[in-house]
């Protein structure tokens, strides 16, 4: 290639021509079409639509006209672009199962839950929801910015005046170029009460204003099973993931028959879903080309599938929106067991990300919390009101302007006539003589002589004590944000009585369905879990075996052994402190060398595996790393249904997780030991430590530099074994008296140096 001197002045690289486009595209997918914005909650598309509709006429009071109008009208004045992006959009503000307060008002076919698409355009017909009055209100009272159209023929508002945060109403979700946003719906009344609440209290936490306003509430109900602290996380952070499930009953029949309805599905879900994965589930297909038979997984999950579940139907219809019907095998079957196994196979319990990422005041795109919306919302609400009062105030001037005129006029409405009959320039006539302005004068040669008579004088003097009054009212509201906030939290407070209805969604904290609940489909028998040093794993029958008669492949050897039972979760640790979890009966048994572990699991770049441990998933351990933080679990706290696995242990950079500790069922009166790698040894209360889901914990040792925690021990009572490796040195000794009382104090304590007289010369075995 030749030097950049000698091409032309104008010359352009293809590299950094391609640069430029690719980002001048990445902020136009962001900003004009997958994100909502923060004051009015809706895609530019939206906003066009609804602007279109209400400036067309085809407002809530309105007939309904053919959806094929207004894509029309919206695609020639405002959004250039297919008429399918248009009427997708439109189609979605209409659906009452897909938003949560629909803006718009269909008749015909705009679809169904069960995915089936809405009728074509030229089929439906369409106006604005009464609740959209929420949006488009003020739109023409001065209070939003308008912007030319794409081709200069017409005007647009920048966004629309919001009322309400329509941001949390609706929600929103879309996939931007590097961005996404992903915002559940939110009760009217609970919104409106926090915003209430933000007004009066401008300073209040996420905790606080997460009282008001305790989690989404979506279109098609469901019940929300994550915690209080989950949902005040994800709120708090704009990012997360919450569970919801199914709402069901129990009907009972004739015969002591019974059949569980579903009356409410999570978003996403739908009878028809639900029916297709117990098909699958009920028949499935061979996955792996290359073998012609059923994963065990597959067999046991059909054969339980087939004990429990006789029948299931979908019977919903237009009185019944959702009724979806499953009838068990026998009257027999135990109903906490089969709910239990639908939730953990079926979509009637999922996920539901959130991703509070939308463009903010600044007209930058950012991921913001739950109290970052409302605020910014409340700061272009006081913006809205203030500008509509200026607007309303401008308004009120000049019409007294008007009327000054009048009055003039009417007391020397003589002389008036008479300027007027005589005159030929009549307008500059009665500016001279009378002092009237130029919008005076042309006023009242506008209007009729009989808008002049006693009568309408005194509807001029009324409607000037009206306008004197209101123009005093607005310069208060204007002179005082105290009163301006106060207008705005009446106006909020009527909106929420006017449009507020019940919550759908009920939020009840639950244990979320896991791969422990399928353990009924697996025979419940001793088995021991085999992982080698190259990482093939696989399972043996029974307890107590001669692992020296286990085979392995040339230059491989065992890694690690495990004696649990097949109903069990088999829980890995990798280096990152990422935990993953697979079910014991997935172990491969026979005698072949197993299969390797990362075909089970997806192990993080950069990460190996550390620890593997079994056992019954309420047993309790203590995590740590090597930096002397840690906390202790459950460990169906560990178990992640995807293959992924799940951020479990907060580790710093090159810190490693210690050995999991596992407890006994009794913590009262237990002891924990810490040992550092320095030498160091410090004894204090199990209570002084806390049970966390996942996290970093709280300090066990305050360790000297460059030091290390190398292990932990429980014990109860006044004698403590030690066998302990420490830098090279191993330590085997008894303390007890006041050798372990030297030892004795609080957690994050540094501890005292282990005895010399318990070190053992030769090779230490743990």
């Amino acid at each position: 290639m030749g030097n950049l001197n000698d091409f032309p002045e104008n010359t352009v690289l293809i590299d950094e021509q391609a640069e430029r486009d690719y980002l001048t595209y990445a902020i136009m997918s962001v900003k004009e079409r997958a994100l909502p914005q923060v004051e009015d909650g809706q895609k530019p598309v939206q906003k066009r639509i609804l602007y279109s509709m209400w400036n067309a006429g085809q407002k809530p009071d309105a007939k309904h006209v053919k959806s094929a109008r207004v894509v029309g009208e919206v695609l020639g004045k405002l959004h250039p672009h297919g008429d399918s992006s248009v009427y997708d959009a439109m189609v979605r503000l209409a659906q009452e199962f897909t938003v949560r307060y629909p803006l718009m008002d269909g008749q015909g076919n705009f679809g169904s839950l069960d995915g089936d698409r809405a009728a074509a355009f030229r089929y439906t017909e369409i106006r604005l929801a009464p609740i959209a009055d929420l949006l488009l209100s003020e739109v023409e009272r001065g209070t939003v910015d308008f912007l030319d159209n794409y081709d200069g023929t017409s005007r647009e508002p920048r966004v629309l005046p919001a009322r309400l945060p329509f941001t949390l109403l609706n929600g929103a979700s879309g996939i931007a170029v590097g961005m996404a946003c992903e915002i559940p719906s939110h009760n009217l009344k609970e919104v409106a009460a926090a915003c209430v609440a933000y007004l009066k209290k401008p300073n209040m936490s996420v905790a606080e204003l997460c009282t008001y306003l305790p989690g989404p509430d979506f279109p098609g109900g469901g019940k929300l099973i994550s915690s209080a602290a989950d949902i005040q996380a994800a709120y708090a952070s704009g990012s997360g993931s919450l569970r919801v499930r199914a709402q069901f009953e129990y009907e009972v029949l004739a015969r002591s028959q019974w059949q569980i309805v579903i009356t409410q599905f999570p978003p996403g879900c739908s009878a028809k879903k639900v029916l297709q994965e117990l098909d699958e589930i009920a028949d499935p297909k061979v996955k792996d080309p290359k073998k012609d038979k059923l994963s065990p997984k597959q067999v046991s999950l059909k054969q339980l599938t087939l004990s429990l579940i006789d029948a299931a139907r979908d019977e919903s219809d237009k009185t019944t929106p959702v009724r979806l019907v499953i009838e068990p095998r026998t009257s027999k079957v135990d109903r906490a067991e089969l709910i239990a196994f639908l939730f953990a196979n079926t979509s009637l319990e999922t996920s539901v990300g959130i991703n509070f990422t939308v463009v903010g005041l600044d007209a930058n795109p950012n991921r913001k919390n739950i109290l970052q919306l409302v605020s910014e919302w409340a700061e272009f609400r006081f913006t809205c009101v203030t500008r509509r009062c200026q607007y309303r105030l401008n308004d009120v001037v000049d019409r007294l302007h008007i009327l000054d005129g009048r009055k003039i006029a009417f007391l020397h409405i003589d002389k008036v006539i008479k300027v007027i009959r005589e005159s030929d320039e009549p307008k500059a006539a009665l500016m001279s003589q009378f002092g009237l302005t130029e919008i005076q004068a042309q006023d009242i040669l506008e209007i009729r002589l009989r808008q002049l008579a006693k009568l309408e004088w005194i509807k001029i003097e009324n409607e000037m004590k009206a306008l004197a009054t209101e123009k005093d009212e607005l310069e208060r509201l204007l002179s005082s944000d105290a009163l301006m906030r106060k207008l705005i939290i009446k106006e909020i407070e009527a909106d929420a009585k006017l449009y507020g209805d019940a919550r759908r969604t009920q939020i009840i904290e639950e244990a979320p369905s896991s791969a422990t609940t399928k353990a009924p489909a697996v025979v419940d028998e001793p088995v021991t879990i085999l992982l080698s040093k190259n990482g093939w794993l696989r399972a043996r029958p029974g307890h107590g075996l001669d692992l020296t008669q286990v085979n392995f492949k040339t230059g491989d050897a065992l890694s690690g052994a495990i004696e649990t039972r097949s109903t069990y979760p088999v829980v890995f640790i990798d280096s990152k402190g990422r935990a993953y979890s697979i079910q014991a009966s997935d172990a491969p048994t026979g005698r072949g060398d197993g299969v390797p572990v990362t075909s089970l699991i997806e192990l993080q770049d950069g990460a190996k595996l550390c620890h593997m441990l079994s056992g019954d998933p309420e047993t309790k351990y203590i995590f740590a790393g090597d930096a002397g933080y840690g906390f202790y679990t459950a460990l169906k706290n560990l178990v992640a249904r995807p293959r992924a696995g799940k951020a479990f242990l907060s580790l710093d950079e090159n810190e490693l997780p210690l050995s999991p500790l596992v407890l006994p069922q009794d913590l009262s009166g237990l002891w924990l030991g810490c040992a550092s790698d320095a030498g160091r040894f410090v004894v204090f209360a199990l209570d002084e430590i806390k049970e966390l889901p996942k996290g970093k914990g709280v300090k066990l040792i305050s360790l000297d530099k460059n030091a290390k925690t190398c292990g932990l021990l429980t014990f109860s009572g006044n004698k403590l074994p030690l066998n302990l490796a420490v830098r090279g040195r191993n330590f085997k000794l008894v303390l007890e008296g006041e050798e372990l009382e030297k030892h004795r104090g609080h957690r994050a304590a540094k501890g005292v140096y282990l005895p010399k007289k318990g070190l053992v010369v030769g090779k230490f075995e743990a």
